[in-house]
């Protein structure tokens, strides 16, 4: 085996190793020996290849969103209305979580426990991921009568905003000493809620009834 193929191989046990320390653990709760433990490998090995622990943890969150946002981009979405369009990618998303546990506790860290000097780090490696749902929800607004005045990029700002609040609360949430799974369980229940209260927040309101019509009606 060439040095090179060896190397690669090398790397691909240690990340492999670090998916199962983040896969399990929060950041500030995974550790450098934690990887050497779990993919019985040395530290020393670890520092030849990589610089340490926060490189392997953004490489995690990386393998983790690109996984993501692969699966929901080989999806055939019909979409048939907006609300179905947005169960469906929920409906997706949760799957993968399922399928992926170890991918599932990344994210929800990387989203509710961030490591606060990694802010910048993590905000670049979940833009393709922004991206990619940006363009899906104006598709979901094709199937809407927005409000007079509401463009299509201001309902999406707007929802982008609300996002991050709706994320910031669960964030403080987590700083407290509670079940963390129970955390993401509430979470992800109330995010189709929040998400469905968004979309058909920015659709144009039915016209009123004239009163006088119910006055003649009444007569």
């Amino acid at each position: 085996m060439k040095k090179q193929e060896k190397t690669q191989k090398t790397k691909e046990r240690i990340i492999a190793a670090a998916l199962k320390e983040f896969g399990s653990k929060s950041y500030y709760r995974a550790s450098v020996n934690g990887i050497c433990e779990v993919g019985k490998i040395s530290k020393g090995l670890i520092y030849h290849n990589f610089k340490g622990k926060d490189e392997l943890y953004l490489l995690c969150v990386k393998a983790c969103y690109d996984e993501l946002t692969a699966t929901l981009k080989a999806q055939p979405f019909e979409i048939k209305s907006a609300k179905d369009g947005l169960q469906n990618f929920l409906l997706i998303r949760q799957k993968f979580f399922q399928d992926n546990p170890q991918y599932a506790n990344i994210f929800f860290n990387a989203v509710l426990q961030p490591p606060k000097h990694l802010t910048h780090e993590l905000a670049q490696l979940r833009s393709g991921f922004d991206e990619y749902f940006s363009k899906y929800y104006l598709a979901l607004l094709d199937f809407l009568t927005l409000r007079d005045g509401i463009t299509k990029e201001m309902a999406l700002e707007y929802f982008l905003g609300v996002s991050e609040m709706f994320n910031s609360y669960f964030q403080k949430k987590s700083e407290q000493n509670g079940d963390y799974r129970e955390l993401i369980n509430d979470h992800e229940g109330r995010l189709s809620a929040i998400f469905d209260i968004i979309l058909y927040g920015v659709a144009k309101e039915p016209k009123e009834k004239n009163p006088k019509d119910k006055k003649l009606k009444s007569e």
